[in-house]
Formats: C-alpha cells, sequence, structure tokens
C-alpha cells in the first residue's frame, strides 16, 4: 500500500473517512465517495478502506459486487448506460444499446482502450415517461431513437 498512500486521491479518502469519523455504517457513504475520486474500486483501494473502517474486505467486497454503482475495473470517462427497464425496452432500447456498440464499435460492458468510453446497460432509470432513456455519466438524455446516438457520442468530452 506504499503506492496508494502517496496518492493525493488517497490523502482526500482518509480525510473525509477522518472528517465523518467513519465506520462500519458509513460503508456505503465511504464506497460511493471512493468511486466518485478513483472511477472504481481497486482491490488495494478496498483493502485501504477495509484497514481504515475496521471492515472485513470480504464484507467490502460484498458491498461492491451487489450494487450496480459500484464497479472493480476501471470505466472511461464518459459511462454511456442505456435503460433496459420495460417502458424504455419496449420503446427500442435494445436497438439503441445496439447503435450505440456499433459507432463505438465495442461491446456492451467494454471499456475504449483510450479511456474515453465504457457502454453498459441499466434496469431502471425511474424516468419511464421519457423513454427510451440514456444517461451518459450524470447526464439524462429522453426519447432516444437510434439516430440520436452519434450526437450523444459528440457532446461527450474526451
Amino acid at each position: 500500500m506504499c503506492n496508494l498512500s502517496q496518492n493525493p486521491k488517497i490523502q482526500e479518502l482518509d480525510a473525509f473517512i477522518a472528517k465523518i469519523n467513519a465506520k462500519e455504517s458509513d460503508l456505503i457513504e465511504v464506497l460511493h465517495h471512493a468511486q466518485n475520486l478513483f472511477g472504481y474500486i481497486s482491490e488495494e483501494l478496498l483493502g485501504h478502506i477495509s484497514e481504515k473502517i475496521s471492515v472485513p474486505k470480504s464484507k467490502i467486497y460484498g458491498v461492491v459486487s451487489f450494487y450496480s454503482y459500484f464497479t472493480t475495473e476501471p470505466r472511461g470517462k464518459n459511462v454511456i448506460n442505456v435503460c433496459m427497464g420495460t417502458a424504455c425496452f419496449v420503446r427500442g432500447a435494445d436497438k439503441i444499446l445496439r447503435e450505440f456498440e456499433s459507432q463505438l464499435r465495442m461491446k456492451t460492458g467494454e471499456t475504449s482502450i483510450d479511456g474515453i468510453f465504457t457502454i453498459d446497460s441499466l434496469r431502471c432509470v425511474g424516468a419511464c415517461g421519457l423513454a427510451p432513456v440514456v444517461m451518459v455519466n450524470d447526464k439524462v438524455y429522453g426519447r432516444v431513437e437510434t439516430g440520436d446516438v452519434r450526437r450523444i457520442i459528440s457532446e461527450c468530452e474526451v
């Protein structure tokens, strides 16, 4: 963990943990903060959090692997999530997902080699009235059609 302790992001995470006097009941909040800082929860980071808040690594891994928000793999700068909930699916979300795969030449669950894009799907974003819905990072696109995919990609940060 010598490499990790010198990282300014780990110092920021440690300051956050100290500020809230984190304990086991704060695990989700700590993981959210860590995910926002690092983009994913590496095994090394998981171990660091375990030591800092005295929670077994196995329990932390269980939480990280249970919630779809958390990831143990690096993600792209732009994470494209296509909602596959019922309302979105019946309005063509599968076609939209295939169009993102085609335009970016990658499959769902993959991250581009340059680290700019990750394509994924999720169950429901709770915006069924806007179906089909695509989220890019925190931005929601509603009533998306396959013809919108190129524009959505072009709006992403590179």
